[in-house]
């Protein structure tokens, strides 16, 4: 379903300007690109930082804002965090998973569990105090329309992934995922194909958008690189498309809840 590249071109789409609600993403994107020496060609990846999705949709929310309640302001002294941004937290969510002192784990309203819901204050401005990074409401549809809107204007429709920073139990770091797709096969099944030795495979599924936004990150970088947009060039597939959403496994397949 899908053939091996030849090379892989990554790019990061120099001097992005910092995004404020209510930016033309699809004009920014297509400005970078441009100031690359390129056009956009079919089968080309755009990989966007979530921040920079958030900040456009106008998600940052100030945390003077925010009345914490009862169970906030409770849960806060356990897990040792701002009331205020345990509360924007649980709003966030469905459910705790963990918490601990520093630590807060949770089941995002996406169906992603998380910690702290994904909300961030790095790389953010507070010149009016404090503020909080929610991520998008919905970041496949994100995806689609800034997707449609660059196909609108240039006549290429590429495919789109929103690339979040993402910790995994049982291994240090964090790595780039996946929180959004369009154009693109999120998650591409193999099971029911052989392999070289004729034998069939019955769990290979591979999860493209989210490798797609791990290599996309050693570009992107996570702290002062300013580099939020990266273009793949190289990739090819010939799986149907699926949103991001597909990589998010049903509970009741789900060994560990």
């Amino acid at each position: 379903m899908t053939s091996t590249a030849p090379y892989l071109d990554i790019r990061a789409l120099p001097d992005f300007p910092m995004v404020e609600a209510g930016d033309d993403l699809a004009g920014l994107v297509l400005d970078g690109v441009a100031r690359l020496g390129l056009a956009l060609a079919p089968h080309d990846v755009v990989v966007l930082a979530q921040k920079v999705v958030s900040k456009a949709e106008g998600r940052l929310v100030r945390l003077a804002d925010v009345v914490p309640s009862e169970r906030a302001v409770a849960l806060a002294g356990e897990v040792r965090k701002d009331p205020r941004l345990v509360e924007l937290i649980l709003t966030e969510s469905v459910r705790v998973v963990r918490a601990r002192p520093d630590v807060l784990i949770v089941e995002h309203r996406l169906g992603l569990t998380m910690a702290n819901a994904g909300i961030d204050q790095s790389n953010v401005r507070h010149a009016d105090g404090e503020a909080a990074l929610l991520l998008p409401l919905d970041p496949d549809a994100s995806a689609a329309r800034l997707r449609e809107e660059i196909a609108r204007r240039s006549g290429v429709a590429p495919g789109i992934v929103i690339n979040d920073s993402f910790g995994r139990p049982w291994r240090r770091g964090t790595t780039g995922i996946a929180i959004g797709a369009a154009g693109l096969p999120a998650i591409i099944d193999r099971r029911g194909e052989t392999d070289l030795f004729g034998r069939t495979l019955r769990a290979t599924m591979i999860a493209y958008a989210d490798e797609i936004a791990a290599s996309a990150s050693l570009v992107m970088g996570q702290s002062t690189e300013a580099t939020p947009v990266v273009l793949l060039r190289g990739l090819a597939w010939t799986a149907p498309d699926n949103p991001a959403a597909t990589l998010i496994r049903a509970p009741e397949e789900d060994l560990f809840r």
